[in-house]
């Protein structure tokens, strides 16, 4: 008896051990892909003063616009491959490449090349969020997930805010030089593959764990990998939550893009008077909230609505909408301080059910066998979005585009209101070392 409550005691310590690990490995994997991600953004203000790289401002436009069109065709794809083979193999392939574009970038200094490298490079960084998605979803259980995805989706508002000065010092403080962006991010992003191939494994399984969780309907696996490379892309493809998934998150991507990109622009033409460096610095109250909006909704999810998801969502997005219909109001009245709290509240209440529409709740939908099919599926739809971000505030006027995000917003709340009480069908296991060594199922829904 002493000798299976002490296996029992050493079984849950490993698991919870991996658990935590697994956590640090992707949270730092994804945030490092942002710093080959932001590279060209900072290089750009050199390119632009270089008369041995002639580049205007339309061509850095197409090269961001080709980006993130790989980008987006790359998420409807690595979901199923990282279903397939696994996160390590697709994950740790997409750093690498990444890298590899930069470090070309950072050496060659052509047209023909950096359209190439963009390419590869959107394609490499799309790797990133269904295949580590996934792998939370394997060490954690439904009823946790919410907020462990919560504290996990604080990795792509980190990176964001460190990659940019990062490349920025390397580039223009110690080497002045702009290629230096690309070469410094590189190099980062290699060692945290490293990293990532020394800890990270892709479930419980493959270090002599039981699962976190069962599902209550049996997945009936296919032997082929041709045949179950389709059935899950089919199983997502029929999936009415999944789908209605992508498509809020298609309406809300564009918002969260257009402040990223065109934040300062925006910021510049409406408030002049406090000149080009506080434009610059204002938007970044958006993507400090993003440090805390996943975590507030995944609290919210698991605590408040009992692993429901589309209650914070719904809520946030509604919040959201306020914030947008009043933000240029805001700017016409000159209050810098009533522009800088919109902004973080329009960080807090986008980054929230950003993050959860595309993690948790496209995990919890996909299922465990598809949960990076419909990762990827719904980031997909979200990329598809993130284009129309870019490209709207360069083709109409401010009011117009806030317009546009405000009714997105409205009509994306009220697409999961049908979804309020979903739950994903299935089994907990309670413990995952029983006395008798074996996992064991309750039968109780989660």
């Amino acid at each position: 008896m002493n000798n299976n409550a002490g296996a029992f005691g050493s079984g849950w310590k490993s698991l919870q051990r991996w658990r935590v690990q697994i956590f640090l490995i992707t949270w730092l994997a994804y945030a490092a892909f942002y710093f080959t991600r932001k590279a060209f953004s900072v290089a750009k203000l050199g390119i632009g003063e270089d008369p041995s790289f002639e580049l205007d401002k339309a061509m850095m436009a197409n090269l961001d616009a080709i980006y993130l069109a790989a980008y987006a065709v790359g998420q409807f794809t690595w979901g199923i491959f990282a279903d397939r083979f696994g996160p390590r193999v697709v994950v740790l392939g997409g750093l690498v490449v990444s890298a590899l574009a930069a470090m070309v970038m950072g050496t060659f200094a052509t047209l023909p090349i950096f359209v190439t490298c963009m390419l590869v490079q959107g394609l490499a960084q799309s790797t990133g969020w269904s295949g580590l998605c996934k792998n939370i979803g394997s060490f954690f259980a439904t009823r946790e997930r919410g907020r462990v995805l919560g504290y996990w989706s604080t990795c792509y508002a980190f990176g964001g805010l460190v990659a940019t000065p990062f490349a920025g010092w390397w580039a223009y403080e110690v080497s002045h030089d702009w290629r230096m962006a690309f070469m410094s991010s590189a190099v980062v992003v290699l060692v945290v593959a490293v990293l990532f191939f020394l800890l990270q494994r892709n479930r419980p399984q493959d270090v002599g764990l039981p699962p976190v969780e069962v599902e209550t309907t049996p997945q009936e696996k296919v032997n082929t990998p041709h045949e179950g490379h389709w059935n899950a892309l089919r199983k997502v493809l029929k999936n009415r939550t999944v789908l209605v998934l992508g498509l809020a998150y298609f309406l809300l991507k564009p918002a969260r893009y257009a402040i990223l990109l065109w934040g300062p622009v925006i910021i510049y033409e409406r408030m002049p008077a406090i000149g080009k460096v506080a434009s610059a610095i204002v938007p970044t109250a958006f993507e400090l909230a993003g440090l805390v909006g996943p975590i507030l909704i995944g609290y919210a999810s698991d605590k408040l609505f009992g692993a429901r998801r589309m209650p914070a969502c719904a809520l946030s997005l509604i919040a959201l909408t306020a914030c947008l219909a009043l933000f240029v109001p805001a700017m016409q009245s000159g209050s810098l301080y009533l522009v800088v709290g919109l902004l973080f509240m329009m960080g807090m209440t986008l980054y929230g059910p950003d993050s959860m529409i595309s993690g948790s709740a496209a995990i919890d939908f996909g299922t465990q066998d598809g949960a990076g099919t419909a990762a990827g599926f719904v980031n997909g739809c979200g990329s598809v979005g993130a284009i129309l971000g870019g490209l709207l505030p360069g083709y109409f006027d401010t009011v117009t585009v806030f317009i546009v995000f405000t009714a997105a917003a409205l009509l994306a709340s009220l697409m999961l209101v049908p979804f309020w009480n979903s739950r994903p069908q299935t089994l907990k296991a309670p413990e995952p070392f029983p006395a008798t060594g074996q996992p064991a199922l309750a039968g109780a829904k989660s």
